[in-house]
């Protein structure tokens, strides 16, 4: 399921940003920081349209929620990363602002009273069938979401509506008695399915290491950084209560309950300590630092060592990302905190990358060698047995009667069927994205006198997506678009 998303997700998401974001109640989703370049209060600028950061997370979160209950509750940030949920949703923003940019040169506006009536019938702010102005501010207050915000996003989406509405796609008879003919075409087929399950593979030293030698660029060893580090333990204080008072009346706007109002010294008490205490201690850590540079450490200091890289890291990735700045040249890190306490490192050598041996990339290089023979087998497999075969006979069935085909998931199934009905084969077989393949010979031939499906819906919605990628291609031409966020 999840490869056949992840080849046809312009498909799920292409009416996306044509409709109504409806993010109430949908929770937020975040990804993590980007660095940005100049303009820090955007991500990105269409035409004369700017996209904030904000619009980002928001969009990203809908995306996600909405890819969630497609998965049944089963998506999460690494589905969503496979996904490239990120680029999807700064790519729904510059659709939708190059709408806005068309919107605009049409000089085309949404009233106060066409607002007024959207939001009136949006049913998550009714109060037994009605409209509740309390449930509105309710609702928005508790999804934090001010109601500026709120018709703001709706009247944007109801601009982008408004202005496709001036670009209709319309279907005409011929159109629709052409797919009808289509749809009536049905098959009785005898299938066989072709599973890598059946297909057994060597996989000694004798054939991997000569696969292993063709491609063993592709395994390299980690970079790693030796170092040398000294921990500094959390310091706790006795501190007189001079020095207590002293220090709330400096910061006593450190201390807050949860009604954001200023704590009085003895109710600050204990985090008062708490902070002398993570004074107390980074303080010495910046003095062993500066001695630990000059080459003045006090004797018996101890010196630990370690060796980190991306899998053998027994710090944090913070702190990964820091030793990988240094150079011998410049080898000491600032001190960091980590947890309670603080560390200082000094880089003392870069393992660079470098290939791996046979033994160490193969357990790596036995499941590619094993999908690409098993792959390789099914084909010949399949081409020396799809015009001898005996398999499963279906009755008369069209191309939407996935519901016939045993053995076969819904999914697989429709994706068999569709490619069955655009080929012009007797006999032949028809691989799945999951691998699998399935031999296929057609009986017999005939045309129904009548289908239950609405082809006009089927139509509109074909041509309304051709169309739609086609508008999109246009205004991209016409409207420059500007990315400043970096990683997407």
């Amino acid at each position: 399921m999840i490869t056949w998303m992840q080849r046809h997700k312009k498909y799920l998401i292409i009416t996306i940003w044509i409709s109504t974001i409806a993010f109430v109640g949908a929770g937020f989703v975040g990804w993590g920081q980007y660095s940005y370049g100049d303009k820090a209060g955007s991500v990105a600028k269409v035409g004369n349209i700017e996209i904030s950061m904000g619009e980002l997370q928001k969009t990203y979160s809908n995306l996600y929620n909405q890819y969630n209950k497609i998965f049944q509750g089963n998506f999460d940030e690494e589905k969503a990363k496979s996904f490239g949920l990120q680029k999807q949703a700064l790519n729904q923003l510059i659709d939708q602002s190059l709408i806005l940019n068309l919107a605009d040169s049409y000089d085309l506006q949404i009233s106060d009273e066409e607002l007024l009536s959207e939001i009136k019938n949006q049913e998550y702010f009714f109060d037994q069938g009605v409209f509740s102005k309390e449930i509105y501010k309710q609702i928005l207050a508790s999804n934090n979401i001010t109601m500026k915000d709120y018709e703001a996003d709706v009247k944007k989406q109801l601009l982008i509506q408004k202005t496709l509405k001036l670009l209709s796609v319309n279907v005409n008879e011929n159109e629709k008695s052409i797919l009808e003919t289509i749809m009536k075409i049905a098959n009785k087929i005898n299938y066989k399915i072709l599973s890598d399950e059946q297909i057994n593979i060597e996989t000694s030293d004798a054939v991997l290491q000569p696969y292993w030698q063709n491609i063993q660029n592709n395994f390299m060893t980690e970079v790693s950084h030796e170092v040398k580090y000294i921990k500094q333990t959390k310091i706790s204080n006795h501190y007189s209560e001079e020095k207590i008072t002293e220090y709330y009346s400096e910061n006593k706007t450190h201390f807050k309950d949860n009604e954001g109002k200023i704590l009085p010294q003895e109710a600050a008490r204990e985090s008062i300590i708490a902070q002398l205490d993570e004074k107390a201690t980074k303080d010495s850590a910046l003095r062993t630092y500066i001695a630990y540079k000059k080459g003045n450490l006090p004797k018996g200091l101890e010196i630990l060592t370690a060796t980190i890289s991306p899998s053998n890291n027994p710090f944090n990735k913070e702190v990964l990302e820091n030793i990988a700045k240094l150079s011998t040249a410049s080898p000491f890190m600032k001190p960091m905190r980590i947890d309670d306490a603080y560390f200082i490192f000094e880089l003392v050598k870069i393992n660079p990358s470098q290939v791996k041996t046979y033994e160490q990339a193969k357990s790596q290089v036995q499941p590619l060698y094993i999908k690409e023979k098993k792959k390789s087998s099914l084909m010949e497999l399949a081409n020396n047995s799809f015009t001898t075969f005996t398999g499963e006979t279906t009755d008369f069935i069209t191309s939407i009667e996935s519901v016939q085909l045993k053995d076969l998931s819904a999914m697989e199934a429709n994706e068999f069927l569709q490619q069955l009905f655009t080929q012009n084969k007797k006999k032949g077989y028809i691989a799945l994205e999951n691998g699998k393949i399935i031999l296929f010979n057609i009986l017999e031939q005939k045309l129904l006198s009548s289908t239950d499906t609405n082809q006009g819906d089927t139509i509109l919605q074909l041509k309304s997506t051709t169309f739609n990628e086609s508008l999109i291609k246009g205004l991209r031409n016409k409207y420059p678009t500007e990315i400043f966020i970096e990683g997407l």
